[in-house]
């Protein structure tokens, strides 16, 4: 099933990544769609059993916040055909920002591409599933 081509707020919602170890609520502010963290398979980090921290952000003032409720995804804008634009995305696993695109394809499917901004036809793209 195709996804509905006129609903902007279809990605709205909870997303399971591609390897299943972490949760995004896809939510809308001001016109334009953001993704937080919401869940994590391993919360702790098995070193200090404490929650998990953006360790790798290059700003060191940073370094000390959650990664849990983070804003990972900003500044989506709908552009039509299921596709999700001109946004950024956080990987705090290398401390990088990238570009982003979303696409929906199809009502539990999401596809997430990342890329170096400027560099648009460098993507990496992962598959979403929605949560139920």
């Amino acid at each position: 099933m195709v996804a509905s081509a006129d609903n902007p707020d279809a990605i709205l919602g909870k997303w399971l990544s591609s390897k299943g170890k972490n949760q995004v609520q896809i939510y809308k502010q001001g016109g334009r769609y953001f993704g937080r963290m919401v869940w994590m398979a391993e919360p702790n980090d098995p070193a200090t059993n404490k929650p998990k921290t953006d360790r790798l952000n290059p700003d060191v003032k940073l370094r000390s916040r959650p990664l849990m409720h983070l804003t990972m995804m900003t500044n989506l804008r709908y552009k039509g055909n299921n596709v999700w634009t001109d946004g950024q995305v956080y990987n705090p696993e290398d401390g990088r920002t990238y570009g982003c695109e979303l696409t929906l394809r199809d009502a539990n499917s999401l596809d997430i591409s990342g890329y170096v901004m400027g560099l648009g036809f460098l993507k990496k793209t992962r598959t979403w599933t929605r949560v139920k």
